[in-house]
């Protein structure tokens, strides 16, 4: 409904700035339509679809307005009034029957997404601390888990859709996504380390912190079954909290040890946010509002966006220019239906020309069926009944059959596309031609949208990864160099690049992503205790190595301030907190010195 009215406005806008420069109406149109595709890229879920809808509710009520021959007709507020009311119109009566026959369950269905991912990451990381699962499985889960991870935000906005307290508290379920990937850094960290460790001496250490953690939560946390995590999150939220005070507490004679402590007590932190996402989805509402990612924007990577706003406007502007030159009677319809098709699929990616393709398809299919029904099926009904029966029987099956996931891309453009190319009215028109150039409009204009995803394809899967490894590591540099600039929206940006890989990009890559968030994460806390424990010097001559890609160098400066803290400190724990980051971020590079060097391919 917003997108609907943004569309409106902005077309009634556009007319009253050119009343009669038909040039300036129809470029600004086609840049609006840019806009909206760059917008739908930018934004997920249910607030692309109302950034496409504003593009193409726009080109709607151009196409009405411009009529056979073009230039706008100074209706453009009434047709704008009479489509907002017939859109609005047609969501609340859907919205109706849809509140009547579906009984929910979204939130439900989210709870238990979050607990099957969190008992299958506590499970892992658990074994990992056992040394019960071999080094290649325990890589190969991490990378898994953050597919499967990712996935969760859709259901997050679904759940949101269907209560109006979780909307308002939907902060605490972004934090408990987030809080998942945070805890594979976490646990990369640790298996590292106990990678590294010499003889018994990590497995002892790690058998030291997982008996730190109560019995009753450990329990849960070796079982990957969700039933646990369900049962009770308000009390296994206490139980976690009662673990990172018994962590953060333990005594550590080797750096190793507190390493291992501090990150297991981060992974409790991590599951404590998932017990409040699972609480609040329980129905416990009493914790405060906790500031989350809220409306902050973090733009992965500005390439693809761009390159969908002026593929959308070069389609527009091409049909325009084609209907301009062949001075085609139903020009405008093609118009809007190129847009509606560049704009609605540019975010599907990879995707876009395939589905694309299905999305012609499916037009000409709807066309087909529209056919059927105006030439044979009214003509033979003369009430309302008999009309919505006629209706029905194609709209129905074609409605079953788009519920059915395994081709929805094709059934969707038939189910939509049908209505406009019929045209029913109270008085119905039986024009023959005027039907046949309506129809031949839309599957052109569905054609020209399909034809620019090929003309103008996007990034391809092995550009994008490489563009958002490069980019997170440029990231990771500046918060290395300058940390009050990126220090507060570097994370959510990595977030939102780990977030972002194709579903093509190698497990390697993906862990490669949550390595660097794991060292930004100990590049920032070291940061914090660098001036208070007297290594400051050392610390920024070392981040300032690694701004420039020198890891030899920056190694070599981690271990003069490593053992300044040694000789100073001694064993104090604040000294041996931050001795443990230090060691955490020099296990990361001898993973991944390449990457960390010069961004070298994987």
């Amino acid at each position: 409904m917003i997108g609907t009215f943004v569309g409106a406005v902005v077309i009634v806008a556009l007319t009253a700035c050119f009343p009669q420069n038909r040039a300036g109406f129809l470029v600004s149109l086609a840049l609006w339509g840019g806009f909206c595709a760059l917008v739908a890229t930018l934004l997920r879920n249910f607030a692309a679809y109302a950034a496409a809808l504003a593009g193409f509710t726009a080109a709607i009520i151009a196409g009405d307005e411009l009529g056979a021959v073009g230039g706008v007709n100074g209706e453009a507020f009434t047709l704008a009034i009479a489509r907002v009311s017939e859109i609005w119109i047609g969501i609340v009566c859907a919205g109706i029957v849809l509140a009547g026959t579906d009984f929910g369950g979204a939130p439900r269905r989210l709870a238990e997404l979050l607990a099957g991912l969190a008992g299958d990451l506590a499970s892992g990381f658990t074994a990992t601390l056992r040394r019960g699962s071999p080094e290649s499985l325990t890589q190969k889960a991490r990378h898994e888990f953050i597919r499967r991870v990712i996935a969760a935000d859709p259901a997050i906005d679904e759940a949101k859709g269907e209560s109006a307290t979780l909307r308002y508290h939907s902060p605490v379920l972004e934090q408990a996504v987030d809080a998942m990937l945070a805890v594979l850094a976490t646990w990369r960290i640790v298996d590292a380390r106990l990678r590294r460790a010499f003889g018994s001496s990590g497995a002892h250490e790690a058998h030291q912190v997982l008996h730190a953690i109560p019995m009753e939560l450990r329990a849960t946390l070796e079982t990957s079954a969700p039933s646990p995590w369900l049962s009770d999150p308000v009390r296994m939220r206490g139980l976690c909290r009662a673990a990172i005070d018994a962590l953060v507490e333990l005594p550590s004679r080797t750096v190793s040890l507190r390493l291992l402590a501090d990150q297991t007590a981060a992974v409790m932190s991590g599951f404590s946010q998932v017990f409040d996402g699972l609480a609040l989805l329980a129905g416990d509402t009493a914790q405060e509002r906790s500031p989350g990612r809220g409306f902050e924007l973090h733009v992965a990577d500005w390439l693809p966006p761009l390159i969908n706003a002026g593929r959308a406007f070069a389609t527009i502007v091409a049909v325009q220019i084609f209907w301009i030159w062949t001075e085609w009677p139903s020009g405008p319809p093609a118009i809007t239906f190129a847009a509606i098709t560049v704009i609605l699929l540019s975010p599907r990616s990879d995707e876009s020309y395939a589905v694309a393709v299905k999305f012609t398809i499916g037009a000409a299919i709807a066309a087909l069926g529209a056919a059927i029904v105006l030439f044979s099926g009214l003509p033979n009904v003369d009430s309302f009944a008999g009309f919505a029966i006629v209706l029905g029987l194609f709209l129905v099956p074609a409605g079953a059959m788009l519920a059915q996931p395994w081709n929805t891309a094709l059934f969707m453009p038939i189910v939509a596309n049908f209505t406009p190319i019929l045209g029913p009215a109270n008085q119905m028109s039986y024009n023959t031609i005027q039907f046949y150039n309506t129809a031949l409009a839309i599957v052109a204009g569905c054609t020209a949208g399909a034809l620019s995803f090929r003309l103008i394809p996007p990034l391809s899967p092995e550009l994008r990864t490489r563009r958002l490894l490069a980019l997170s590591l440029r990231d990771l540099r500046r918060l290395a160099a300058d940390p009050n600039r990126l220090k507060r929206s570097w994370e959510g940006q990595l977030y939102s690049r780990i977030a972002a890989l194709p579903n093509e990009a190698e497990p390697l890559q993906r862990g490669v992503l949550v390595t660097a968030l794991a060292v930004g994460r100990s590049i920032v806390a070291l940061q914090g205790a660098a001036a208070q424990l007297g290594f400051a010097r050392e610390l920024e001559a070392a981040l300032k190595h690694f701004s420039s890609g020198d890891c030899a160098a920056m190694v070599m400066q981690f271990e003069a301030a490593d053992r300044r803290l040694a000789t100073r400190a001694g064993n104090r724990l604040p000294a041996m907190r931050a001795r443990a980051q230090i060691l955490a971020i020099r296990d990361a590079l001898s993973d991944h010195r390449a990457y960390f060097e010069s961004g070298a391919e994987y």
